[in-house]
Formats: C-alpha cells, structure tokens, sequence
C-alpha cells in the first residue's frame, strides 16, 4: 500500500488533502465575477488531479455510482466527456444576478455553457463538465387530462397538444456551493461551516478543513430540476405574467400517488396554473428540488409515519411535528434560504402567481429580492382526507401567515371529522 501523502500517476488517484507539487496550477474561480473566463471554470475531475480546483466532484450524489463503474471495470477511470451536441436546446442568460457574488451561491450560472466558453480549456486536456442541461420535453399526467375535460384547460397545439401532452424546457442543476456564499447565506463563519461538513459527513472530504483556498463544493447531494411552459423570454418581460411552483420531493406522493400528504394534488396544481399563464401569454415555472421527506430523508419519514400513528389517538396534529423532532432532532432541514438562487438564475424580479402556502418559501424568495405579488393555495378539494391532519398541523405551527389556506380548512373543521383530538 502507497503512504497516504503520495500519487498514483497511472491512473491519477490522489490520497492526499494538500496540494500537488507538480508546480501546475489549476484555474482560478473568482465567484460573482459577469465574464465566465475571469470567473473561471469549474473542475472537480478525478482524471488529472492538477486540475482540481474545487472540493469534491462532478455528478452530486451519482458519483459513487461512478466509482462503481470504475471499480467494476465498466468505466475507464479517465473517460471524459464528449460534448458534441450538447449544448442548451434554450438559451438562458445571462443576467445581473450571475455577476452578484451573493445572489447566486448555490449552483454555478455558467453551468450549462461551460462546452462553449471553455472550449479552448476543454481541448488543451481540462476535463470541464456541465452542472447544467437544456433540453425540451413533454410531460403527460392525468390530472391534465381530467383538467382538459372539466375544461379548466384547454388544447392550443404549442403549449397543451392534442392528447394532453404538455411542452416544456426542462432544466437539470447539480449542486455547486460557493462556500463563503453559503456560510453567509446561513449567517455561520465559513470555518464552522467547513468544519460541520467535514464532521457530519464523517471526514469524507478533508479539503473542507486543509484546503482554504479552495472556496467551492461540489456535495454529494441531489440537485433541481426546472420545467418552463411558455415562452422563456416571458419570464424576463415586466409585461408578461409568471407563475412559481417551488416544490421538494416527495417520492410516495409524486409518483405513488399515497394520499397522507397535500404533495402530488399541489405538484398538479401548481403545473395547472402554470399552463393557464402561458396560455395566457406569460410563462409557467414549475422548481422541483430532491429534498426529500424535508430533506429528513425517507427513512426518517417513513419512521415518522409509523410513530404519528401508533401514538394514543392515532395521527393528530398537534403532534405531527413533534414526532418528526423526536427521530430527526428538527423538523424541517430544508434550507430555503438557498432555493431562491435558482429563480435569480433565471433572471426573475417579479412572481405573479405564486403557487404555495408555505411562509419559509416566500420569506426566502422575498428577502432574497424577488418580489411576489400573489400566492395561491391548493383547493380545498383536492386537498386527500388523510392529509388534513398535515393541513391542520401546518396551520396551527404557523406555516401560513397570510390567509391562503383554504376558508373551510380549519382547525374546528378538522377536529369535526375526527382527525385531531
């Protein structure tokens, strides 16, 4: 076995947290700055660690299954990526907020342009690999075609085709944390931030605690994605109307369809109204970030369940937030302070229709300058049964301040069907 502090320059495996004596010197990342070439690239291969100018690497939370790859023989360990045909089927960008070292810290808004602009960089043997893709799709659910038949939407050939099939842009995002950024953002130094990623992932990237020079990270998490419906251009345009739905992952209810929570029924509306304001002219965003069961995980939401259950009196509200304190320690681990900078990516300034109920929602996007002129709640029929204790609970912890909760959605009227004690 090789000393801990020495290279392995057959296949480039670096077992070291301290910089390499090559005397190479990676690029340098100033964040915040409007040009992307002074701002510099972002490179978190394992193929030449000289590179490396970021902590961690590409692909999030998929790069295990990388190593997996490699391990088996299936991937070459110093494949890199042919970006032919690659580029954004869309434009996006850029605006003021990617020049704001502050606006956006969360993810890299020259994510999806690096095969362009880093073109000369990528042929001299920098393996530069986007955080970002543009692609277009269609999405076919049906709740759509149930709208189309009560006849709350309608078949207009460019946005809603015949059969129910919707046209959107689709956006991947893989997590890009500028660390100074970040630690402000949470009001923290960015020493004790370093160190508690280095604790809480149990030392799996020492850079975070030897390596200060290096300011950016790249976690080993889920990432978002966007669809758009309408016009991109509409979403820039102060003349055009835009809807928001922000929404985090909830596997058993956005794909399974289970009916303890509001989840799916407020996904489908928010893709609703979106719909209706492209129709309309304006632009439909719908931000789907992997957070989930609050970004407590599935397991942890899953013990939940079987404790708000078992409990005397069975799932109550008044207690539907302290079970989940009882096995995750909090609540809710979401972060909202950092979803904002995705919408600062996309350039918005104003949100005319913002589908959610959620306070911690709107305070992030609000104060992170964005201004919301109307909040929409999910009606109160398609609200499930089981998923008014969540109602309930949300309600009286003080998720909604403002009266978007549904007139005949209160706590008398849960209790009245039995639901609470």
């Amino acid at each position: 076995m090789q000393p801990l502090n020495t290279v392995s320059k057959s296949k480039h495996i670096v077992l070291t947290s301290h910089p390499g004596r090559s005397g190479e010197q990676p690029p340098r990342i100033q964040w915040g700055k409007s040009d992307p070439r002074q701002r510099g690239p972002i490179v978190g291969t394992v193929t030449n660690p000289a590179h490396r100018n970021v902590i961690g690497t590409h692909s999030g939370s998929y790069s295990v299954y990388r190593a997996l790859a490699v391990a088996s023989g299936a991937l070459h360990p110093n494949h890199r990526a042919d970006l032919t045909n690659t580029a954004p089927i869309v434009a996006i960008g850029s605006h003021p907020s990617w020049a704001d070292p502050n606006q956006i810290v969360s993810l890299d808004p020259f994510g999806a342009m690096v095969g362009e602009v880093y073109a000369d960089l990528y042929e001299q043997g920098y393996d530069i690999r986007p955080t970002i893709a543009i692609t277009k799709a269609h999405v076919n659910m049906p709740e759509i075609q149930e709208a189309l038949a009560k006849g709350r939407l309608s078949v207009d050939g460019k946005i809603v085709k015949k059969g129910g099939s919707l046209v959107v842009t689709k956006v991947a995002i893989d997590p890009v944390w500028y660390l100074p950024g970040i630690a402000h953002r949470l009001n923290v130094s960015e020493s004790e931030l370093r160190r508690a990623l280095f604790q809480q992932t149990g030392g799996m990237f020492p850079e975070l605690v030897t390596r200060p020079d290096l300011h950016v990270f790249l976690p080993p998490i889920g990432g978002t994605t966007v669809y758009l419906l309408g016009d991109v251009e509409a979403i820039t345009d102060p003349n055009r109307l835009l809807t928001v739905r922000v929404h985090d992952e909830c596997n058993g209810s956005d794909v399974f369809g289970s009916d303890i929570c509001t989840c799916r029924p407020y996904l489908v509306h928010g893709l609703e109204v979106c719909v209706q304001t492209a129709q309309e002219g304006g632009a439909g965003i719908l931000v789907y970030c992997r957070k989930e069961g609050r970004a407590l995980g599935e397991v942890t939401k899953f013990l939940v369940y079987n404790a708000r259950k078992r409990q005397e009196g069975g799932d109550r509200a008044d207690s539907y937030f302290n079970r989940t304190e009882c096995v995750a320690g909090v609540p809710d681990m979401r972060f909202q302070e950092l979803m904002p900078d995705v919408l600062q990516w996309l350039g918005i300034t104003r949100i005319d229709r913002f589908v959610s109920m959620s306070d911690m929602k709107y305070n992030a996007i609000v104060n992170s300058g964005i201004e919301i002129v109307k909040r929409i709640p999910i009606p109160e029929e398609l609200i499930p049964a089981d998923a008014m204790v969540e109602i309930a609970a949300k309600q009286a912890a003080g998720y909604y301040t403002e009266k978007t909760v549904p007139d005949s959605v209160t706590l008398a009227t849960i209790k009245g069907r039995g639901l609470t004690d």
